[in-house]
């Protein structure tokens, strides 16, 4: 009998998903506290993507009706108001992606959160080196952008891996901007190899 009781108590330690009692089943649990930490972790994942799209936008505001707006663009390109409401979304989706496996009570959230932060650092810094180095360095900006969103798309693709496993739903809420990040890929091949 020893034994059937640590089984809930074990089981409480688990990612049980939205809701849920403490490990009496009674409503009694540490769950008001629980919820408002894990809104507040939800609200620190936002943020950091909020950020992480304001730094770039920073670079991007100046330049993209500076250079860029002559700048000989791949001709499926899309318009130039597109990337604000894709990015919105994305930025989104990636927070919502990062927080769930940061609920879950996976042994690997470590390795896959380390990851989901390294490609974080890698979208931040493409977005200064392709469009804020091209004026001082030309072409040359531009193939060492080529180089970082390449590193930016194999951090997505193995996040989403490590992400997957853990939470089926945070794996699948990456693989847009995955997506996104190869079509942008092609955008700075083109942009490399013809400016």
């Amino acid at each position: 009998m020893e034994s059937r009781d640590r089984v809930p108590a074990a089981g409480a330690e688990r990612d049980t998903g939205a809701g849920g009692d403490g490990p009496s089943g009674d409503g009694a649990g540490p769950r008001p506290r629980r919820t408002a930490v894990e809104l507040a972790a939800l609200l620190a994942f936002l943020a950091a993507s909020a950020l992480v799209a304001w730094l770039g936008s920073q670079a991007t505001i100046s330049n993209v009706t500076g250079w860029y707006a002559s700048a000989d663009k791949a001709p499926w390109s899309p318009p130039n108001w597109v990337f604000g409401p894709v990015w919105t979304v994305l930025y989104t989706a990636m927070a919502v992606a990062a927080w769930l496996v940061w609920r879950s009570r996976s042994p690997n959230r470590r390795a896959a959160l380390t990851l989901y932060g390294v490609q974080l650092a890698l979208n931040l810094a493409w977005t200064p080196v392709f469009f804020g180095l091209y004026p001082a360095w030309g072409s040359a900006a531009l193939w060492l952008a080529l180089g970082i969103i390449v590193a930016l798309a194999l951090a997505v693709a193995g996040t989403v891996l490590l992400f997957g496993p853990i939470r089926r739903t945070a794996g699948l809420l990456m693989l847009p901007y995955l997506t996104w990040v190869i079509f942008a890929s092609s955008l700075n091949l083109w942009a490399a190899g013809n400016n």
